[in-house]
């Protein structure tokens, strides 16, 4: 009859407004819902029984076994106040528990009432069986599927067996003859209030160590002993070129920085980058203007290329620097990510974290550009569809174009001039404002020829007319026979 009381479907308007004049008196109501926690006053303690007041003339028991482990002296003592939980009314007197990770039952009354209550009950594991395991509560044997024996069930199974723990009751069926428990469920709610007491410390700016749980192209989660964090991977370093599985791995110990929460939307963002100083601080203290350094390129655009001084310290090489006196339509004609190169810093801007780059030096003093008909001598530097850059010995650099180089048209220019051939050139044009050389090859014969006339001219002074004139067009003649064999 009083279990029937209990149930809330039963009460009527007058009986709420009952419990209401209760609750205003300040006791505790007398409808308690199964599973229901309250504070309550220890008044008494006997050998079986501690009994608790709930408010006014209302009490209840709880098994002294709960605060008693073998031989030790109780843990409590009359005048301390406990939090408890309502199993069941029985033989008129109302029962609690303290014990949310499992009391033990002894008979099939208390399993129903704890499957009502949804409260755990400790159980013994038995033996292993079809899809599952026995498991004893007290005197009445029940179920707990395989699913249901852990959060990740070990395929070892027979680990489990003999032992006990706290499970739930998730199936009271056939009047008892079908329960099925699940120790998974208790471990599932006892991860969750941690969680919860977890997340009630936490803070904005708080340094907390944690576990990598797993590893994406976007970031990391950390495990923060049951809270999941994510460190973004703009917050992994102030490397932003690095790939997070290049450096990191699954299970390493991290310590790390919250930088921000919201639990609302289950989030909690961290960083490594935070507790690290800033590479941009005192840059100015570091680096120079004019300065020649070595790096790395990392990033290539159609306006230039970024190039790794430092963790953390890029600067850019602008298009319009990368050209050193020649034409290109994109960066990638002359560099590609990952060569190292050498550069000079053009200027710095720590506060915009900004530093320009250039290939050629800005401050040293520029080579005079050749006169035209000039005969110079190079090497090959590049070969591109239009004509070929010599490096000049003076430093300078020019263009050879194609229809200059004496060859058939549609030879392939880069195998018959390889970079690193050494030629002699003629000056046929000069853009001084551009500072712009165009060479030629058909040009620098006839430039060379004319230079040997002319010395075998000057060597001739002081001869007699008839013999410089006789050794001048000798020579000549030499060279053109020397030129058609």
């Amino acid at each position: 009859m009083v279990d029937e009381i209990l149930k809330p479907d039963t009460h009527t308007p007058e009986d709420e407004d009952f419990k209401a004049l209760l609750e205003k008196e300040g006791k505790v109501s007398f409808w308690l819902e199964p599973g229901q926690k309250v504070k309550a006053y220890v008044i008494s303690i006997t050998k079986d029984y501690v009994y608790i007041d709930l408010g006014g003339k209302t009490e209840g028991v709880i098994d002294v076994k709960e605060f008693k482990a073998g031989e030790e002296p109780l843990s409590i003592k009359e005048g301390d106040e406990i939090d408890a939980f309502f199993i069941h009314v029985k033989d008129g007197v109302k029962r609690f528990t303290t014990r949310l990770h499992g009391y033990s039952t002894i008979d099939l009354k208390g399993i129903r009432d704890a499957y009502h209550a949804d409260l755990p009950v400790s159980g013994k594991v038995k033996s292993s069986i079809k899809g599952g395991f026995e498991v004893m509560v007290g005197g009445v044997k029940c179920f707990c599927p395989i699913s249901q024996i852990d959060i990740k069930p070990n395929k070892e199974g027979e680990t489990y067996i003999g032992e006990t723990f706290p499970f739930k009751v998730i199936g009271f069926e056939e009047d008892g003859k079908n329960i099925v428990l699940s120790r998974r469920a208790v471990l599932e709610q006892e991860r969750q209030e941690a969680i919860e007491e977890i997340k009630k410390t936490l803070f904005v700016g708080m340094e907390l160590t944690g576990t990598i749980k797993s590893i994406h192209s976007f970031g990391i989660f950390v495990d923060l002993k049951g809270v999941d964090g994510l460190i973004p991977v703009s917050e992994l370093g102030w490397d932003r070129n690095e790939r997070p599985e290049d450096v990191y791995s699954r299970g390493q110990e991290l310590i790390v920085k919250v930088i921000g929460i919201d639990w609302e939307k289950n989030r909690l963002t961290l960083s490594l980058k935070a507790l690290k100083e800033d590479p941009w601080k005192n840059i100015e203290e570091r680096y120079n203007v004019g300065d020649k350094i070595k790096g790395r390129v990392v990033k290539i655009t159609s306006f230039g290329a970024f190039v790794s001084l430092e963790p953390g310290i890029e600067g850019l090489l602008h298009i319009s620097n990368i050209e050193a006196g020649r034409r290109i339509k994109h960066p990638k004609e002359v560099l590609e990510e990952g060569q190292t190169i050498e550069a000079y810093i053009l200027s710095i801007n720590g506060e915009g974290r900004k530093i320009s780059l250039s290939l050629e030096n800005p401050y040293k003093e520029e080579p005079e550009l050749p006169e035209e008909g000039e005969l110079l001598d190079g090497v090959v530097e590049q070969v591109m569809p239009y004509g070929i850059f010599i490096k000049l010995d003076n430093g300078l650099t020019g263009l050879l174009p194609n229809s200059e180089t004496g060859l058939p048209k549609g030879t392939n220019m880069k195998k018959a001039y390889p970079p690193g051939t050494r030629l002699k050139v003629g000056v046929i044009g000069v853009n001084r404002e551009q500072r712009k050389i165009t060479l030629s090859r058909v040009a620098a014969e006839s430039i060379e020829e004319r230079n040997m006339v002319d010395q075998h001219l000057n060597a001739a002074k002081g001869q007699s007319e008839g013999e410089k004139k006789l050794g001048s067009l000798g020579e000549l003649l030499k060279i053109h026979l020397n030129r058609g064999s």
